[in-house]
């Protein structure tokens, strides 16, 4: 079995978060784990890169976490794949196989609502996945997940909330047969609860975990 993060964060990309790209590899590489995918917060959500800089230099700043942990990676035998979390009035999603290029392509792509965000995705060969719905705060306009056709996928196991929420997403899931995911959610090396998805096969791109999960055939960890 090899073990993936699908859902974690970096210091300074993510402004929330604790710990280095090298941090993070090194920890998860001990526990056993195969690869991840990078996830920090994009510039609509809780980012650590200043919003005033040039579309060019936001997009810069936003690949240097992927990059340094890849490099480290790529020095230990750890994959590293690029993503993000990508949010709206605090409804927050996972988005997967899209690239750099992508981003310099789509100035203000951050300012979308769901409806074309999933559409742009989705046309470019991505994958959109609901992070952590029924999530409270008081940040978070609409603690509920999006209509079913905006998403390929959803989190129904997420290591910061609690088991009352990750039940409802598995209900919704199981409602509209949805492709399922789980993820820490990490910020930390010190991981509450590590998570993640487990394959029968080493991937070779991300691309080969979004067909994993939309087939169904992860083991949910």
């Amino acid at each position: 079995m090899f073990l993936y993060e699908t859902h974690v964060h970096c210091s300074p990309i993510s402004a929330c978060a604790a710990d280095t790209p090298e941090d993070l590899v090194r920890a998860y590489k001990t526990r056993g784990y195969a690869g991840l995918i990078l996830t920090d917060h994009f510039f609509n959500g809780n980012t650590g890169c200043p919003r005033e800089r040039k579309w060019e230099d936001k997009v810069a700043f936003f690949l240097s976490g992927y990059e340094r942990a890849k490099k480290k990676g790529d020095s230990c035998d750890f994959d590293v794949f690029l993503g993000w979390e990508y949010a709206i009035h605090g409804t927050e999603f996972l988005t997967y196989g899209l690239d750099g290029d992508f981003l310099l392509a789509h100035p203000n792509v951050d300012q979308l609502d769901i409806e074309t965000y999933s559409a742009l995705v989705r046309k470019n060969g991505g994958y959109l996945a609901q992070a952590h719905p029924y999530r409270e705060a008081f940040w978070i306009g609409n603690p509920f997940p999006v209509a079913p056709h905006l998403i390929d996928g959803i989190e129904v196991f997420n290591g910061g909330q609690p088991p009352e929420s990750n039940q409802k997403a598995l209900e919704f899931a199981r409602l509209h047969n949805l492709p399922v995911q789980a993820g820490s959610d990490a910020h930390s090396v010190k991981l509450r609860t590590a998570s993640g998805i487990g394959l029968n096969k080493r991937a070779e791109s991300v691309h080969d975990i979004i067909l994993a999960i939309k087939e169904k055939k992860v083991v949910l960890i």
